[in-house]
């Protein structure tokens, strides 16, 4: 594996588009193609416990798969205070 290869949200989504374009051009067998989604449900779901994580402790705790600000310029995010 290449040590220098981003594991964020937007490496995962890049990997995804690839195998279906995979599939669709015959270059990726299907069963490549469901290993490569069934990985990739495991890590979407351990970035789901992470961002309940965060909310837990008011978004100390990060791992940098999610962006910590906001994607999108100039958009504010507002949290409750519980």
């Amino acid at each position: 594996m290449n040590a220098t290869a981003t594991n964020d949200v937007n490496a995962l989504r890049q990997h995804l588009f690839d195998a279906i374009e995979g599939v669709k051009n015959k270059s990726m067998s299907i069963e490549q193609a469901k290993a490569i989604s069934d990985i990739s449900q495991t890590i979407i779901n351990s970035a789901k416990v992470e961002v309940d994580y965060a909310k837990a402790t008011s978004g100390k705790a990060t791992s940098g798969f999610l962006p910590e600000k906001p994607a999108v310029p100039g958009l504010t995010v507002h949290r409750m205070r519980g």
